[in-house]
């Protein structure tokens, strides 16, 4: 059996039953990718890409997925029109040799093979935090950004980036998860006196916004932010968990210096915003869901675990 596989429309992206048919204008029929075309996504199995893949499907276009493991893998990009590279490690506590070796080196890899066999748009899930690095997850993100950026320079490929929030729904993990489960648990936070304004990403909008660029006229090298809309403060985050949980979040007050000393916390306590003006004015992207609608819809799959 080949180590990759081609999808096969498989259904819209898990949301909730009382949303699926949200009010979105449908896309004006001017796309770069009229036809059908077949489309490597990289990282298909994770939790991006397992929306992504019906999402493309949906849209009628032929979906081939490597997983991070196999991405190195030149036959799998052959035939390709586009590729979506999303085999990075997120919310890594690798050393610094690790996220280089896989997110920098590896991205570069993924472009020069896409180059190679003739594909002609790549796009790379990067991440807000690109935009000021102050860590090593952050560095590389950039450092991957820049690789792209050399390979389509020296080669012609049409290059998208993207620099999304924190991404939640179906299937999330790591800190959007446990702070989910704290709430449902009844713990008591210390996060009231939080005044912050830090962007989110439902995986729905992220996936509508990746095919967008895949099929959009000439984005080519473009780095576009992407959001829901406008941003909260934690403790508007943590009401909105709440009320989608049935679980009135325990907020209490703490004085905000002392939680900054605490690692774990520290990201809570600032500020981080995605300004997606570029991406709703050049490509004329809107978010197809509300965040009330993402947030449901991950209350929803939480529930059902």
């Amino acid at each position: 059996m080949d180590d990759y596989t081609y999808g096969a429309p498989i259904g819209r992206p898990i949301i909730s039953s009382a949303l699926e048919a949200p009010d979105v204008i449908p896309y004006a029929p001017d796309y770069q990718f009229q036809r059908r075309v077949r489309v490597l996504v990289t990282g298909i199995s994770g939790f991006i890409g397992s929306t992504l893949e019906p999402a493309l499907a949906e849209r009628g276009h032929e979906v081939r997925g490597v997983t991070r493991q196999t991405v190195s893998l030149k036959d799998a990009f052959a035939g390709c029109d586009a590729v979506v590279h999303l085999a990075n490690l997120a919310h890594a506590p690798a050393n610094r040799s690790l996220l280089w070796r896989v997110n920098v080196e590896g991205t570069r890899r993924a472009a020069e093979l896409a180059s190679a066999a003739g594909v002609r748009r790549f796009v790379y899930l990067s991440s807000i935090k690109a935009s000021a690095p102050d860590d090593d997850y952050a560095r590389a993100k950039l450092a991957a950004e820049q690789a792209v950026a050399g390979v389509a320079a020296r080669s012609g490929l049409e290059a998208v980036i993207l620099r999304p929030p924190l991404v939640y729904g179906p299937r999330v993990k790591a800190n959007f998860l446990a702070l989910m489960r704290a709430i449902d648990r009844g713990w008591p936070l210390p996060f009231a006196r939080i005044e912050n304004r830090r962007s989110l990403l439902y995986v729905g909008n992220l996936c509508d916004a990746i095919v967008r660029c895949l099929e959009a006229e000439a984005p080519d090298g473009r780095t576009f932010c992407v959001a829901d809309g406008a941003p909260l403060s934690t403790p508007q985050l943590c009401r909105a968990i709440g009320n989608a949980l049935g679980r009135p979040a325990r907020l209490f007050p703490f004085p905000v210096p002392l939680l900054e000393l605490i690692p774990a916390l520290k990201k809570l306590t600032r500020s981080l915003e995605a300004d997606d003006a570029a991406i709703r004015r050049e490509l004329d992207w809107r978010a197809p869901y509300s965040f009330e609608q993402g947030l449901l819809a991950t209350a929803d799959w939480y529930r059902s675990r």
